[in-house]
């Protein structure tokens, strides 16, 4: 409240927020007056609080996201990803590397790709079945046949596969192929698809939106968790800005800001930050330094015959770089590396 609100002013704004169903707790400073407000935050929107004689100012404390917020939830939260007895953690002891085609076009191809993902260090296989994409005559997947593919490949692999869902409509039969679903940035505020994935009870890898902010994109994983689900990992995949260099401008601060907010675990997508394949080895390290849980990285035996995002799939030489990154650098941040991580597996489990 204003230093010169009166008492008057003080039992106004309780008698206001009480009218609502909400509680007043009124603290007395020498100089100053404090109104504590507990209820529903929508109906004191209503009364708006800034316009009563009086109130000095109004400032939320708690998180609009009470599900995925640290502040109820102090300690940060580990996902399981996989079968039962070969589950792969994503969280804040382990580095978890994920890697695989950007799309899958062949069996031969995603065999090949998942392969070479595993040889350098991977321990999820990404890839997609369907495609959102831009343009409408661009290549959109092979949808049920992708899936099968996934599945059959992530069977012979031993790697549990990740792949995105773009439709409500299509969440079952997605969660019967595949062991984790993810969210495009595309779909981030598609909250009818956040709702029908949170009740489909895999874990969900949620991307950041485009242009959304952390608290959107935290809100968006409230639709997620509201369903009984709270096994969901963020992704941050680089933000629209004014910057041409790149295809997006990735936000690396974003990976301590969440940490610090939500108990979520959360991984940087450094392919789709850059879309050039000369970046994702120094955004990666990036990743690892700054304290990410992870990275999703495309890999594609043939980038120049790629029906979906060639420039920035590694192979070869460019690999082998990222898979030295991934396995020695993770311990100088106290993490366990990507090469590690088996040992990992068969000491713990899913409490």
């Amino acid at each position: 409240m204003s230093p010169d609100a009166t008492d008057e002013d003080v039992a106004h704004v309780v008698e206001k927020v009480e009218a609502v169903g909400g509680e007043a707790f009124v603290s007395k400073g020498v100089v100053r007056t404090i109104i504590g407000l507990v209820g529903d935050i929508e109906s004191f929107h209503h009364l708006n609080l800034r316009t009563l004689r009086g109130v000095a100012d109004v400032h939320r404390i708690s998180d609009p996201y009470k599900l995925v917020s640290r502040q109820h939830h102090a300690t940060r939260s580990t996902v399981w990803v996989g079968r039962p007895g070969a589950q792969v953690p994503i969280g804040p002891d382990t580095f978890t590397f994920l890697a695989g085609p950007c799309a899958v076009e062949t069996a031969e191809q995603t065999l090949a790709a998942a392969q070479m993902a595993r040889s350098a260090g991977a321990t999820i296989l990404r890839g997609g079945a369907f495609k959102p994409r831009t343009s409408p005559y661009a290549f959109q997947g092979l949808g049920l046949a992708g899936l099968e593919i996934l599945a059959e490949v992530g069977a012979a692999t031993g790697l549990p596969v990740v792949t995105e869902v773009v439709d409500a409509r299509d969440v079952q039969v997605v969660a019967e192929h595949v062991d984790m679903l993810q969210v495009g940035t595309r779909n981030m505020a598609n909250f009818g698809l956040l709702q029908a994935v949170g009740d489909a009870g895999k874990p969900v890898l949620l991307k950041r939106g485009m242009t959304a902010t952390i608290e959107e994109w935290l809100m968006a994983a409230e639709y997620v968790a509201q369903r009984g689900n709270l096994d969901i990992v963020l992704c941050e995949r680089g933000i629209r800005t004014f910057e041409p260099a790149t295809r997006n401008t990735l936000d690396i601060s974003a990976v301590p800001v969440v940490q610090a907010t939500s108990h979520l675990p959360i991984i940087v997508d450094p392919s789709h930050a850059a879309g050039r394949k000369d970046l994702v080895v120094p955004l990666s390290r990036a990743a690892i330094a700054v304290g990410a849980d992870g990275i999703i990285v495309d890999v594609h035996p043939a980038p120049e015959t790629a029906l979906c995002d060639g420039p920035q799939a590694l192979l070869g030489s460019d690999l082998r770089e990222l898979a030295g990154a991934v396995r020695k650098l993770p311990p100088a941040v106290g993490r366990v590396g990507a090469g590690e991580r088996i040992r990992v597996e068969g000491r713990e489990q899913r409490p």
